[in-house]
């Protein structure tokens, strides 16, 4: 992008927006982020290593969780499945980022995919709701992602950078915990969201005892398949509505999603002589 460009889109009103959306979120992800600089540290991980996993990876729910697996020596194959479980829920998210952004070039997809996040889902589809693309989305998703981004890379590194003097008696571990739970508790939205995270709870808990922190699987296993079970069962009791078409016209292309999806069903008028 130009640097008349990128200025272009710093000045967007919805590139604002998207700041001020996340500026509430923004001190529990630095909180998280710094604990994740630390642990990676901490776990005997070398500190330019550190730095390129945080950016690299960019991913805290999945860099928390391998740690302790890389720490204890697990198999490389627990480390990899463990990281794709927890981060199964991107699959998800694309899926819907699909219907806002399949138009850009494919280097700006790629784009969107490193830098989205969990919170910036939410903050944007809170905002715009309808799967329908508009020109304010892309400054907005940027201006989310922006400040996301920087609240998790310059915690990040410095916990990286400061680990060897930070002493665990800080209790940052907590905290860590706690800043995450803020954040999980923000995207629970509906019925669904809260009845997966409490069987995924229950799940982790009954598994405690599962080697190399397999319970952890157990439990994004458990999620997944109640949240199915309930997007199945909904879609089978939803009633879908009508939607009146002229003769003559054609039918809109985000209309076709929602037939494809079951939540409408066409009746198109007819025209006698």
């Amino acid at each position: 992008m130009s640097t008349r460009g990128l200025g272009a889109l710093v000045r967007h009103p919805a590139y604002r927006q998207g700041v001020l959306d996340m500026f509430g979120t923004s001190v529990g992800v630095g909180a998280w982020g710094l604990v994740t600089g630390v642990s990676m540290v901490k776990s005997g991980m070398s500190v330019p290593m550190a730095i390129f996993m945080s950016l690299a990876v960019y991913a805290g729910s999945a860099q928390l969780t391998v740690i302790p697996l890389m720490a204890v020596g697990a198999p490389l194959w627990v480390v990899w499945l463990t990281a794709s479980c927890v981060n199964l829920r991107f699959v998800i998210f694309s899926s819907l980022w699909r219907s806002y952004f399949a138009h850009l070039p494919l280097r700006r997809r790629l784009a969107v995919g490193y830098f989205s996040g969990d919170v910036i889902f939410v903050a944007f589809m809170k905002r715009y709701p309808q799967p329908t693309p508009h020109p304010e989305q892309v400054p907005y998703f940027w201006g989310a992602a922006s400040i996301n981004w920087l609240s998790w890379q310059v915690p990040s590194i410095t916990g990286i950078l400061l680990a060897n003097v930070v002493p665990l008696s800080w209790g940052l571990g907590f905290a860590g915990v706690l800043a995450l739970l803020g954040v999980m508790l923000s995207m629970l939205f509906d019925r669904a969201t809260w009845l997966a995270t409490g069987v995924a709870m229950t799940a982790a808990i009954a598994a405690f005892a599962l080697p190399l922190k397999l319970n952890i699987l157990v439990a994004i296993a458990a999620a997944v398949a109640v949240g199915l079970i309930i997007e199945t069962v909904d879609r089978h009791l939803r009633k879908p509505e009508v939607l009146l078409v002229p003769a003559e016209s054609a039918l809109p292309p985000e209309e076709k999603k929602h037939v494809q999806d079951g939540d409408v069903v066409p009746l198109r008028e007819e025209r006698h002589p």
